[in-house]
């Protein structure tokens, strides 16, 4: 069972700052092989919801972001990461669930936008998003503009 924990940057400790940024790095950096700078600025006004595993290492994360910082209308959430070793487990919709749990919490009634990369397609439509608007390179990978209608009404996320 992953046992969640979400905090505002402010609140992390340095081992899970470094724990996220070494998952990010993992996955972002070396697997997809796209080098790009992951401190971006935004972490800091960001909320940061960990997935632990029953021994305590950090097996899937989410950055959630205010309105204002990704995008000037909507709240957003971003560096969706799951370690290799648990892919294909249920940890990456575990994670998606309480992802948009948490918005609901911290955002609620907004609309929620994300960058999609194009092969989660699927994955994000049935969690209820939309593409809404043309595939475009981010970093060098596909990427859709997505779009989750009021997640206060969302029914795929439960309460937390």
């Amino acid at each position: 069972m992953t046992r969640f924990l979400c905090k505002p940057f402010y609140e992390l400790s340095l081992k899970e700052l470094y724990d996220i940024m070494a998952l990010r790095q993992e996955v972002f950096v070396v697997e997809q092989e796209c080098p790009y700078l992951d401190a971006d600025g935004q972490d800091q006004s960001s909320w940061h919801l960990m997935g632990f595993d029953e021994n305590g290492k950090l097996i899937a994360y989410a950055r959630l972001i205010p309105k204002g910082i990704s995008y000037k209308k909507y709240p957003s959430f971003g560096r969706v990461a799951t370690a290799q070793t648990r892919r294909g487990t249920g940890v990456g919709r575990e994670l998606m669930e309480q992802t948009l749990a948490w918005m609901k919490k911290l955002f609620p009634g907004e609309d929620i936008k994300i960058s999609a990369q194009c092969y989660l397609e699927k994955f994000y439509v049935s969690l209820g998003f939309e593409i809404v608007g043309e595939e475009y390179l981010e970093d060098g990978i596909p990427h859709f503009p997505m779009l989750l209608k009021k997640v206060s009404d969302a029914s795929k996320a439960s309460d937390i």
